[in-house]
């Protein structure tokens, strides 16, 4: 019994040194204007010996890897706790904003996490980017998403990360209208508009009209459009071509 209860005494001891080496790196991090600090500050912020860092964090990339987890999982913990509005699209939306505000919010953070070469990807960001995968099959069950949950995932991670290390940057506002440009365009790439009620049904002769069409499209550029709008083109006459097979073969 005593000795778990010495165990269980130096366990605790070790996880407070732990929590206040990252506290004291994280806030000399906030504070750098280079984004940058030194083991010796952090340790004299902690008051702690070099040793003792380098026990716990092995080095100072380890340091850094262990701020930025646990910084961003107290982000994403504040970010699920949200109460959703019940409205899929519209909670994309507000995660989107909220993941470009913490990276300009903080900045060095987000570098360390998005922005660096490491050993991998950080436990955090792996989970923000499930979390996303989640929220993508749920507009896929809806019926709203116009390609696979894993790759609108990817896709959407992608932009999100590159909006927010080019405005960390160029030193640009969290709510710069170019995230909410990009943000409304991946939005229309991967999401689709609800159904609307009372809207004409699909008549045979337009499944035939975009099947015909859709036999027709070649498979390089076409005209004068962008690759992703060949690219939504493509996507819209094989759903209305879709039609006709689900119907139950061609439409009379």
């Amino acid at each position: 019994m005593y000795h778990r209860y010495i165990a269980a005494k130096e366990a605790s001891s070790a996880q407070r040194t732990r929590v206040l080496i990252i506290d004291a790196a994280a806030d000399l991090l906030a504070a750098s204007a280079s984004g940058d600090f030194s083991t010796r500050e952090v340790c004299d912020a902690a008051g702690v010996a070099a040793p003792t860092l380098y026990h716990h964090f092995g080095d100072k990339d380890g340091l850094l890897r262990e701020v930025a987890a646990d910084r961003f999982s107290r982000y994403l913990t504040r970010k699920q706790a949200l109460e959703a509005t019940g409205d899929p699209v519209e909670d994309f939306l507000r995660g989107w904003d909220m993941h470009v505000e913490f990276g300009v919010t903080n900045p060095a953070l987000y570098t360390i996490m998005y922005g660096r070469p490491m050993d991998g990807r950080t436990g955090p960001a792996d989970h923000a980017h499930a979390v996303l995968v989640t929220k993508m099959r749920d507009l896929e069950r809806a019926g709203r998403l116009r390609i696979p949950a894993e790759t609108a995932a990817d896709m959407v991670a992608s932009a999100a990360v590159g909006v927010t290390l080019h405005l960390i940057r160029t030193r640009a506002a969290a709510d710069d209208h170019l995230s909410a440009i990009v943000r409304d365009a991946v939005t229309a790439a991967v999401i689709s508009p609800p159904a609307v009620p009372g809207a004409p049904p699909v008549t045979p002769q337009l499944v035939r009209a975009a099947a015909r069409l859709e036999a027709e499209m070649p498979h390089g550029p076409v005209g004068t459009l962008r690759a992703s709008e060949t690219t939504l083109l493509r996507e819209w006459l094989a759903q209305l071509s879709a039609l006709s097979s689900a119907a139950g073969g061609d439409p009379p």
